[in-house]
């Protein structure tokens, strides 16, 4: 076969893969500065009419996978790294971090009643039930609400409780209340969705703030591209930056996740 012909099949092929590369593309959303039809439900004066709106923005899915890339700090212990988060819903968060060399460093698994982490650069692996969770936060939050927060979605407990207070700020909607002893405060957008959350333990001196930034459309779902998350619990803070580079929702997806028998576990 002829040079040029070969190079008129190269050309095909890396065009068909630009547009392949494309499709997958992330696309910000500009959100709306004023309220618009989809707030008017907020012109009833009822806390079901208000608490419906912001369900309504909700994202819904029964897959997902993004990736992101990460600065992660842990006291003070700054590393750049790389998270692959894939999700089945209300069933299982599974997270792949590597390395800026494209090495696996460690590996998660969260489920409802579990948490498990193999760390591979010491060989060792922790295994824990969720309510290790509360070392860092409190009792209120569930798996649920881990999963409501990596889309940048209303946590379930808030948008589910009747009991919370509206008030506005300029455009902007803000809810507040409390849960037992959870003290929470969420900022919400004129389209309805969360551009900050902060909740707080009123006695246990644990806080946790998430703000969200830079929205994208992602298989027809509007997500925050940026995700700031910090938590503080007496002296431990952790504190993540995700910018998602790729998302995809409800994708057949995998969880593999496994741990060596030469392993040991980390007290």
């Amino acid at each position: 076969m002829k040079r040029n012909t070969w190079n008129k099949i190269a050309i095909a092929f890396c065009l068909v893969a630009l547009v392949a590369c494309k499709s997958k593309k992330l696309v910000v959303v500009n959100r709306p500065t004023t309220p618009g039809v989809d707030s008017a439900a907020l012109k009833e004066n009822t806390m079901r009419a208000r608490l419906e709106a912001i369900r309504a923005k909700q994202v819904t899915f029964n897959t997902f996978t993004g990736k992101a890339k990460t600065k992660l700090d842990i006291n003070g212990n700054s590393n750049d790294v790389t998270l692959n988060i894939r999700m089945a819903r209300d069933q299982k968060i599974w997270v792949s971090i590597t390395a800026i060399i494209g090495i696996e460093v460690a590996r998660a698994q969260i489920t409802p009643d579990s948490i498990i982490v193999v760390n591979r650069l010491q060989n060792v692996y922790l295994k824990k039930p969720f309510s290790y969770v509360y070392t860092y936060a409190s009792r209120q939050v569930t798996f649920k609400t881990l999963q409501a927060l990596l889309l940048g979605n209303a946590i379930p407990e808030v948008v589910n409780n009747n009991n919370g207070d509206f008030t506005t700020q300029g455009n902007n909607i803000i809810l507040s209340g409390k849960l037992q002893d959870l003290v929470y405060k969420l900022l919400l957008g004129p389209d309805m969705k969360v551009t900050q959350t902060n909740l707080a333990n009123q006695f246990g001196g644990k806080s946790l703030q998430v703000a969200n930034n830079i929205f994208i459309q992602a298989d027809n779902r509007v997500i925050p591209s940026q995700i700031d998350i910090s938590s503080a619990a007496g002296d431990k803070k952790i504190k993540l930056n995700l910018r998602y580079t790729q998302a995809e929702f409800d994708k057949p997806l995998e969880y593999p996740f496994s741990i060596p028998k030469s392993y040991e576990a980390a007290n």
